[in-house]
């Protein structure tokens, strides 16, 4: 590789590092392992320095650990001070006193841990750099290059620790979220289909409350009355959505809809089309993602007729269960001019049968009209 090239790998990965974020979520609140972590450390600095026959300065040295021991409760909000902190009330007191250093205080690597579990790119590189300075202290001290070398391969062993843990924390928060995105894309999908539902219902009673309201004023304040429920329910809805759309807030949860709901769909519509639903073979067995996704289809092909088919006077919704999974086969006898483009509504049936691993077509009726058909497995992939 080329010198220059090089040096733009390397200095580009530092870079890297330097500014990659700290691990979130750091938990702020000590619990009531930290405390116990406190006190089994304290205790056994003190123990050791009364058992122990080879110090000069007992006290001191128990001093020293428990000075620093305090350091435990503030290692995941504050990693990289924490460590410095030890190394420097430490350090000095291993310099001065000829005694050797406490086995209490190889608690320090919890605070390596920590550093490289919770610290910024920042404080990784700076507690490392922190880290070797230390260990070559030791080494000019002693002069012994196995305790250097069983050293680092502690506090290595420890970093690598932290960091393993570090990723599959990482990795888990990424599925969360990959996870969240997917359930936030499936609201959006419903509520397009719901807005799309009822604003359909309300510009189709305005039509025909206009068109009524010279010949009955009656039927026109009829058609406002169900024009305001319409419009009340839709902002509910709306809202209850948003509200889980949003992050830390709750929200007015109802049961997903299944198979039976698609009853609703039928009735007389303003203009006088008439939309017939049969549901057969339906006993309860559907997965409730299944079940909302035909209701789903069901309610967005009848929207879909309502507001783009011409002269459209039926529409007929059957639903078909059986062994292998469930039919669903919306048409229509209204005029299609020419074959649109896909807008999202249509994109978004496709999407959620392809989800749930069945299919959808929308095209038009070989006899006139517009057919669209959905086939879904019983249980799907994302049920």
């Amino acid at each position: 590789m080329h010198p220059v090239r090089a040096y733009e790998v390397v200095t580009g990965l530092v870079r890297s590092a330097w500014e990659a974020p700290a691990a979130a979520p750091a938990p702020s609140r000590r619990v009531w392992r930290d405390w116990v972590l406190l006190v089994v450390v304290a205790t056994l600095a003190v123990v050791e320095g009364i058992v122990r026959t080879d110090l000069t300065q007992p006290v001191v040295s128990v001093l020293g650990v428990v000075a620093i021991a305090p350091t435990v409760l503030w290692r995941r909000t504050r990693p990289l001070f924490m460590l410095v902190l030890a190394v420097v009330l430490t350090t000095p007191l291993e310099l001065v006193l000829p005694d050797p250093v406490l086995n209490t205080s190889v608690f320090v690597a919890v605070l390596v841990y920590a550093l490289f579990r919770w610290g910024s790119g920042r404080d990784l590189v700076l507690g490392s750099g922190i880290l070797l300075g230390s260990l070559g202290l030791t080494f000019q001290r002693d002069g012994r290059l196995d305790d250097v070398i069983g050293g680092f391969a502690l506090l290595l062993s420890v970093a690598v620790l932290g960091a393993v843990f570090r990723a599959r924390a990482g990795s888990q928060q990424r599925n969360l979220d990959r996870i969240r995105m997917l359930e936030r894309e499936h609201l959006a999908r419903d509520l397009h289909d719901t807005v799309a539902h009822h604003v359909s219902a309300i510009a189709i009673r305005a039509q025909a409350g206009i068109a009524m309201a010279v010949r009955d004023p009656d039927a026109a304040t009829d058609a406002l009355g169900v024009i305001e429920a319409e419009a009340a329910k839709t902002l509910s809805e709306l809202r209850s959505m948003v509200r889980v759309l949003r992050q830390h807030e709750t929200a007015e949860l109802a049961p997903s809809p299944g198979l039976s709901d698609i009853d609703q769909l039928a009735g007389t519509r303003p203009g006088g089309v008439q939309v017939s639903v049969r549901v057969a073979g339906d006993d309860g067995s559907i997965p409730p993602p299944v079940a909302a996704a035909v209701f789903r289809l069901a309610q967005e092909s009848v929207t879909n007729a309502l507001r783009h088919a011409r002269q459209v006077t039926r529409v007929d919704v059957v639903v078909g269960v059986d062994e292998g999974g469930v039919r669903v086969n919306v048409t229509n006898d209204g005029d299609v001019a020419a074959s649109p483009n896909p807008g999202f509504g249509i994109i978004g049936m496709m999407e959620r049968a392809a989800l749930l691993g069945g299919t959808c077509q929308s095209a038009p009726a070989p006899g006139g009209g517009w057919a669209v058909t959905a086939t879904l497995p019983r249980v799907g992939w994302a049920a």
